[in-house]
């Protein structure tokens, strides 16, 4: 039986090419992590990622990022469904500034959020009367991460949105289902899966999120430290071993979730047919 015929190079030439690429990359680096991290010895490692002051910040980075996910799971889907459903005046506009937060640099997101949710900012000082403080507190570290977040879902979802027929709606209408049995039964079904994996994402995103939580947090000790902060302190102590520590931690915690987040890709995939 002939093998079919591939427009690129045979399977051993580019899975060579892959495993150099990746190894350069990805593999290699993570490596010098990994040796690094237990150069001081286990007793320093454990003492370095259970320090009181690490595990506020573990809260911080793992705790409030998966808030925002899930807050992001919720709007993100609304205006996924939006963009791919209506047709209106400026919705390409609208449609690239979900992507703003991929552009742009982390640090200018972090200042221009400060700047507006600050006492004497446009927002902030709308919320002051109100004893509502968003600036230097954990509620704008959520801000920020709910920020960066967003595109996740968006684009994970509104695929999904534009490939579900609107034929499907209208059988469900006809059948004599509400607008709320259309949406639980048929279109939240075929949904969940993407809005699962872009909650993921954005959930691995925000939790080794450093530039734009860094200027709004404040960096109060036990309050809004989040753990890439502590690795930035621990390299400028000389603390090599304890960076890398903490480091090893997030990375550990990123690739869970990244796995989680193929899992469910994995899942969608089979249950769409596309597997």
């Amino acid at each position: 039986m002939a093998r079919p015929r591939h427009i690129l190079p045979g399977f051993k030439l580019t899975l060579g090419y892959t495993l150099l690429y990746l190894s350069l990359i990805v593999l290699i680096p993570f490596s010098g992590l990994f040796l690094k991290t237990f150069s001081g010895g286990w007793a320093h490692f454990f003492q370095t990622i259970t320090d009181p002051r690490v595990v506020s910040s573990y809260y911080v980075s793992f705790g409030i990022s998966f808030a925002a996910a899930l807050v992001n799971g919720f709007f993100g889907v609304i205006a996924a469904w939006v963009l791919a459903r209506y047709e209106f005046p400026g919705r390409k506009i609208l449609d690239a500034m979900v992507d703003l937060p991929f552009a742009l640099p982390t640090a200018v997101a972090g200042i221009a959020l400060t700047t507006i949710y600050a006492r004497n900012g446009i927002i902030g000082a709308h919320l002051e009367p109100y004893g509502i403080k968003v600036a230097y507190t954990q509620l704008g570290v959520f801000v920020a991460l709910t920020f960066i977040g967003l595109p996740f879902v968006v684009r994970t979802v509104q695929p999904v949105i534009q490939d579900l027929s609107v034929d499907v709606e209208e059988v469900a209408a006809t059948l004599g289902a509400n607008r709320w049995q259309t949406f639980q039964r048929v279109i939240f079904p075929a949904l969940l899966p993407s809005i699962l994996t872009g909650i993921m994402l954005a959930y691995g995103r925000a939790v080794g999120e450093f530039g734009s939580v860094v200027f709004i947090s404040g960096n109060l000790p036990f309050k809004t430290e989040i753990t890439p902060l502590l690795i930035i302190m621990k390299l400028d102590q000389y603390d090599y071993s304890g960076g890398a520590a903490l480091g090893f931690v997030l990375m550990v915690g990123a690739f869970i979730i990244l796995l989680i987040s193929n899992v469910l890709q994995s899942w969608d995939h089979k249950r769409r047919g596309l597997a």
